[in-house]
């Protein structure tokens, strides 16, 4: 096998990486498989519930793919991520596929490399929610629009438009809105509506699209009545623009650090584009992915409800970017390494310092989050440490020995900051944030009494319990997860489990 097969191979497993080591995190990954839990515990299997009560957020297709797992492999931090670690690495497939095929094999190596090791990505990459399946089908939608331009073969239409339609199924009218909407100012660039309206109105794709996306919507409606709708597309996709959801606000320049951070420590080729933006304007590719990461970048920043990870919607055309600057030939070679160098190592210097920084942190928390925190950064083993002060050497290995290549600190950089925050830094994260509401999850099974979550949103304590968790007033008998500041606000309770912060009690 050559070298660069290999870091393919390694690149597409890279989201299996500790994939079952950290515990669910909430509020996002609790909330997914707490309502997966709950199909299994109502025997529905067509609409979702959490904690009781309907939750209309996200539709079905990620839901059937944790069940299905869950089914075949039983309830584990692996299972629940296994269908999120499996679209990411078809993601990763497909940015290569696309990328060689339209550039060369290097670049397509570089789009994969961007994908499975950026600080964001890794993150997105293995949660137990649907950003990652979505991430598949947009960027599956975004490469079959242009496959189609370039190539004109009708079965890229077909392709682009069932890949929307699961994306629909995925999570709603975005996975329309992003590649259309770059599409449409990729024309508009070029005044060619012709192009953009036979991408548009095609009646065997949109009778596709049609088939596999409207079927579920269709049951629910007739199920629930029109509620479901209003509640789908007005309050959870519509108002998200107007107003800030679940307190996820920002400012319109949210999401700037945001792109900055999330590429670590692929940053400085971000930079290299910003230097050469005229030329990445000329080239009709690279605007297309210009416009389709610009069309997400601006649409979230003017959105009223600003979570990180929206902005990874366009990260498929970004990649396209990015991905082209590695064997670029205007930029001197020495600015190159430099940038390459200085990213990698304020990523390497920043994961080094991050213990210090934590326990520094610590005297402003409020007293849960004291208490659940205390001790962080005795977390941080020595080989946390050591793996850390070794990459940051390595990154800048290419400014001292200049038969190093680019490509190596490019490669370097990204799989050993992919293997730090995989291997060390989640795990740690979720040991500190989650291990507590896990254990008494596990404790809760086999408990008797109805489960109640009291002032606080934990839902991977269902998850964890694989019993109906409720969210009402206290009764006798119940079982209460809440935080040490609100166990005064109980009736009489007798204390079941306390760890850092969160107490398990039986109301008496």
């Amino acid at each position: 096998m050559s070298m660069d097969r290999l870091l393919l191979a390694v690149l597409v497993l890279f989201p299996f990486l500790a994939l079952g080591t950290p515990p669910l995190f909430d509020l996002d990954e609790g909330a997914f498989t707490a309502a997966t839990t709950e199909m299994f515990l109502r025997g529905d299997f067509l609409s979702t519930y959490l904690l009781g009560e309907p939750r209309h957020d996200k539709p079905i297709l990620i839901y059937w793919l944790q069940a299905i797992a869950v089914s075949l492999l039983g309830g584990s931090e692996f299972t629940w991520r296994l269908p999120s670690a499996l679209a990411s690495s078809f993601w990763i497939l497909a940015s290569y596929a696309f990328v060689s095929r339209v550039r060369d094999k290097q670049a397509g190596l570089a789009a994969a490399l961007i994908i499975a090791t950026a600080a964001g990505l890794i993150i997105i990459t293995r949660a137990a929610t649907a950003d990652a399946l979505l991430n598949l089908w947009l960027a599956c939608a975004g490469y079959a629009t242009w496959l189609w331009l370039r190539e004109g073969q009708r079965r890229w239409l077909y392709l682009a438009w069932l890949a929307m339609a699961l994306g629909f199924l995925t999570k709603g009218p975005i996975a329309l809105a992003i590649p259309g909407g770059a599409l449409f100012l990729w024309c508009l660039t070029r005044g060619d509506w012709r192009t953009f309206l036979s991408w548009a109105l095609p009646p065997g794709p949109i009778l596709l699209f049609l088939a596999v996306a409207v079927p579920w919507f269709a049951i629910q409606t007739w199920q629930e009545g029109p509620g479901f709708l209003t509640g789908f597309f007005l309050k959870h996709n519509l108002s998200r623009f107007d107003t800030p959801m679940e307190g996820h606000g920002g400012q319109p320049f949210y999401y700037v650090p945001v792109v900055l951070i999330s590429l670590l420590p692929h940053t400085g080729l971000l930079l290299m584009a910003l230097a050469r933006l005229k030329s990445v304007w000329r080239d009709e590719l690279l605007r297309f992915g210009l416009l389709w990461f610009l069309l997400a970048f601006l649409l979230f920043s003017f959105s009223g409800t600003k979570l990180p990870h929206y902005v990874y919607y366009g990260y498929g055309g970004l990649v396209l970017i990015l991905a082209s600057q590695v064997e670029q030939k205007t930029m001197p070679r020495i600015a190159m390494r430099w940038l390459l160098a200085l990213s990698g190592a304020l990523t390497f210097a920043l994961l080094l310092a991050l213990p210090t920084l934590l326990e520094r942190a610590l005297p402003g928390l409020k007293p849960d989050d004291l208490l659940l925190a205390q001790g962080v950064g005795n977390y941080f083993g020595i080989e946390y440490s050591l793996l850390c002060g070794v990459a940051l050497v390595v990154s800048l290995l290419p400014l001292l020995a200049r038969a190093l290549s680019i490509r190596f600190a490019l490669n370097a950089n990204g799989l050993l900051a992919g293997i730090i925050v995989a291997l060390f830094l989640l795990p740690i994260v979720g040991k500190v944030q989650q291990e507590p509401i896990k254990q008494a999850g596990l404790l809760a099974r086999n408990l008797s009494g109805p489960l109640l979550l009291y002032g606080i949103d934990t839902p991977s304590f269902q998850t964890y319990a694989g019993r109906q968790v409720e969210k009402r007033p206290p009764r006798a008998g119940d079982l209460v997860l809440t935080r040490e500041s609100r166990l005064d606000q109980l009736p009489a309770t007798e204390v079941v489990f306390r760890e850092r912060s969160y107490v398990l009690a039986r109301v008496k």
